[in-house]
């Protein structure tokens, strides 16, 4: 597959991402093999139950309760009161320009998704949204006493962006086109572009992708935050996403 090439996101200045070090026209061709995570588990194995709830939550309701997430975490508070020193991690979010965007995370730019989620925003619209401020997403789900799973293997969930209930949100195992756009983006560390897609006419327009560091900060057992850093210390798109398990 062709490498990518990169473009601005929405009115971000230029000086808001960093595209690789060499020319992306100057990418190896050879295929790469995604490094596995450090705590490699069987997690990614697809099963009938995940399938079955990624089939239905499409059609679920649209219901425009408030947020429960704790108010210090939005508004101003979130950015000035954020602390350092979290874990980095490399996040991507990709996908056609019409269709739902998917959320990467990788322990490194090499590496096998350790998370993907499938969100109920447009890549377009969430870029867009990126490109005009601050975008705060909150992912929720309800906890469930008989079952024991761990924050992120929880499998749907409630997503909030900026305190507006916009659908519901779907962990899945990565597929192999996840894979393939990891694997093109093996050499970029942080930027945005497009990726040759093999039906350039497709209806739901061209792959399109935003890749960053994220500093991963757990509250505790049900909550998580993932903050996008910009390089440098320099003004630009700023994203924080929240994991938040209540009840």
């Amino acid at each position: 597959m062709p490498s990518p090439k990169t473009l601005p996101v929405g009115r971000s200045q230029p000086g808001n991402v960093v595209a690789p070090d060499r020319s992306p026209s100057r990418l190896p061709a050879a295929p790469v093999l995604l490094q596995q995570p450090s705590h490699k588990k069987g997690q990614w194995k697809s099963t009938k139950f995940l399938r079955r709830v990624k089939s239905v939550f499409r059609s679920f309701p649209v219901i425009n309760p408030p947020c429960k997430m704790p108010v210090s975490l939005h508004g101003n508070r979130l950015h000035e009161g954020h602390i350092h020193g979290g874990k980095q991690m490399t996040g991507t979010l990709f996908g056609c320009r019409k269709a739902r965007v998917n959320l990467a995370i990788q322990e490194n730019p090499r590496g096998v998704p350790l998370l993907v989620v499938e969100l109920s925003i447009q890549t377009g619209k969430l870029l867009q949204d990126m490109g005009s401020g601050l975008v705060r997403i909150a992912l929720e789900c309800e906890k469930n006493q008989s079952e024991k799973l761990k924050l992120l293997d929880e499998p749907i969930w409630t997503m909030y962006c900026n305190g507006r209930k916009v659908g519901y949100a779907v962990k899945r195992g990565p597929t192999a086109d996840d894979l393939k756009v990891m694997q093109n983006l093996h050499a970029v560390s942080m930027g945005a572009g497009v990726l040759p897609s093999q039906n350039a006419e497709s209806p739901e327009g061209e792959l399109t992708y935003m890749r960053a560091f994220f500093e991963r900060t757990v509250g505790s057992k049900d909550s998580e935050t993932y903050y996008m850093m910009n390089p440098n210390g320099t003004s630009g798109p700023e994203l924080s996403i929240f994991f938040v398990r209540i009840g």
